[in-house]
């Protein structure tokens, strides 16, 4: 990758593909970032660019490359493989592009006092997943035809859809009058059978149809 094509690349803003650090301060917590593009759609994250796209460059970029190398290899389970590339603005001062696949072993998660959270990209952000998410991201890994019974509580969330455009869990559990854990896997199947679509969000994913 040349300079040319990182200015490029930084010109396009922060978004659901692309993350800029100006540098590698708090390395804990810009592996997030980098699960949540291996959970999504892939990416690059750059190091050496500042929020605004300007491309000012770090001093001593190689050893912020380690810090980062080290993080992603002892924070992110299942490992996650990826490539670096590192381009100089000066002799002291250069930028590290690291590219993130969108990977085939999600989803990828942190492990913080034993608790696994997965994080996914939403527009420039980088959220928590929840639970209906990280089965979705686990099911789609294989993609396959999901069959489901059409029944009551279907129907109802179909209408319900109809006439109000989206749905929560909590909604949908209350609507049709099911435990949260029943609403979820009818939710998470229905998503897998490409008729309905999730939206993540920090508070409170939601659903809708399919387009």
């Amino acid at each position: 990758m040349t300079l040319q094509e990182v200015r490029a690349l930084a010109a396009k803003g922060e978004g659901l593909k692309i993350e800029f650090k100006k540098k590698a301060a708090f390395p804990e917590k810009i592996v997030r970032e980098v699960i949540a593009l291996a959970n999504t759609a892939g990416g690059d994250l750059l190091i050496g660019v500042d929020d605004d796209g300007t491309v000012s460059g770090q001093r001593f970029i190689e050893e912020e490359v380690f810090v980062m190398n080290k993080a992603i290899d002892t924070l992110i389970f299942p490992k996650l493989e990826v490539e670096c590339t590192i381009i100089k603005l000066t002799e002291k001062k250069g930028v590290a592009v690291f590219q993130i696949p969108l990977s085939p072993d999600r989803p990828h998660f942190l492990k913080e006092k034993e608790k696994k959270q997965a994080y996914v990209r939403v527009a420039d952000r980088s959220i928590q997943a929840s639970r209906e998410v990280w089965e979705i991201l686990k099911k789609g890994r294989v993609p396959k035809d999901t069959v489901f019974t059409y029944g009551r509580k279907e129907e109802l969330l179909m209408k319900a859809l109809g006439e109000n455009g989206k749905i929560t869990l909590k909604e949908y559990s209350r609507l049709a009058r099911i435990p949260i854990f029943l609403a979820s896997k009818t939710l998470v199947r229905l998503v897998t059978a490409n008729v309905l679509q999730i939206h993540p969000q920090e508070s409170e994913d939601y659903f809708t149809l399919k387009e």
